[in-house]
């Protein structure tokens, strides 16, 4: 395990200590706040990363990307209001994708890529099931919000066990064939359970924002300064807040206006995660060149 890993189990124990202190909806406010400050943050800076991958940041590449960034957000919010059951699919199987390539980033190796494809995205719907099961009642009005339809029909016992099943195959392959997931392997094993515990024992969006900020977000930045800077240092992370400022802030207000005027009814949740997927589309593809960009140029992200 490494010193970040460490890290995160410690905060994740302590995610746990303070349901015992704190009402649903305290915990639900600190959840929120969290994901605003550090979950929206590690998604702000895509525009640096794609010059940087590009090997340009000159202004009129800028504002070519600027543009097609924006294109690509406000295609995926009307994505969700025309189209709400593909787009929500989208959603969960790109941040499913997402959220195990981020665990097991140090797979990739040429012989068994399309596996590492596969078993990163089933990782990563493995965890969000696992916290669905927990929520289902909470996690179904959630979805009826943004679909506008019933969804009781769904089964989350039978989805976790069939991606179990899934992912068990899928491990069995990487297991014979990379040696990079069999180091990884018993410490990942821990981590789930650690999620298991987090997600039966706290309230939805907790268990969400300690999952997200904790084990996705704060890794995530740490490598993207690596990527840019070299190394990680609280100089560099300085330089990366300043150059993520802007998007982050613009970001933040619009959440901000959706707490203000929706945050006594139901819906907020729904837009939330919906506002929350359509930047999660862009960045998604960034953060897939990112690595082999890094790895191209010598770089290790660690």
């Amino acid at each position: 395990m490494t010193n970040s890993n460490n890290f995160g189990i410690v905060l994740s124990f302590f995610g746990l200590w303070i349901t015992t202190y704190f009402s649903i909806e305290y915990q639900q406010i600190i959840g929120f706040a969290i994901i605003f400050l550090f979950g929206i943050l590690h998604g702000s800076n895509d525009l640096q990363l794609i010059s940087k991958i590009n090997n340009d940041s000159s202004a009129t590449i800028g504002k070519k990307i600027l543009t097609y960034y924006i294109a690509f957000v406000l295609s995926g919010i009307v994505l969700f209001y025309s189209l709400p059951k593909i787009a929500l699919l989208l959603f969960i199987l790109i941040s499913a994708y997402h959220f195990g390539e981020q665990h097991w980033n140090k797979l990739s190796t040429k012989k068994t890529l399309s596996v590492e494809v596969v078993f990163q995205t089933l990782y990563g719907l493995f965890i969000l099931f696992l916290l669905f099961y927990f929520h289902q009642g909470e996690v179904n009005k959630i979805m009826e919000q943004i679909i506008k339809e019933s969804i009781q029909f769904v089964n989350y016992t039978n989805c976790l066990f069939v991606i179990g099943v899934l992912l068990l195959v899928s491990s069995f392959v990487l297991f014979k064939n990379n040696s990079n997931f069999r180091s990884e392997i018993l410490a990942n094993i821990v981590y789930l359970i650690l999620f298991g515990i987090l997600f039966r024992n706290s309230n939805l969006i907790w268990a969400f924002a300690i999952y997200f900020v904790v084990w996705h977000s704060l890794p995530s930045i740490k490598e993207q300064i690596v990527f840019l800077y070299g190394q990680y240092s609280l100089k560099n992370f300085m330089r990366y807040f300043k150059a993520a400022f802007g998007y982050w802030l613009f970001s933040l207000i619009g959440i901000m206006l959706l707490y203000i005027f929706f945050k006594d009814q139901e819906i907020f949740k729904a837009l939330f995660f919906s506002f929350l997927a359509a930047i999660t589309f862009p960045h998604t593809l960034v953060i897939m060149k990112m690595p082999n960009t890094a790895k191209d140029e010598g770089k290790v992200l660690k």
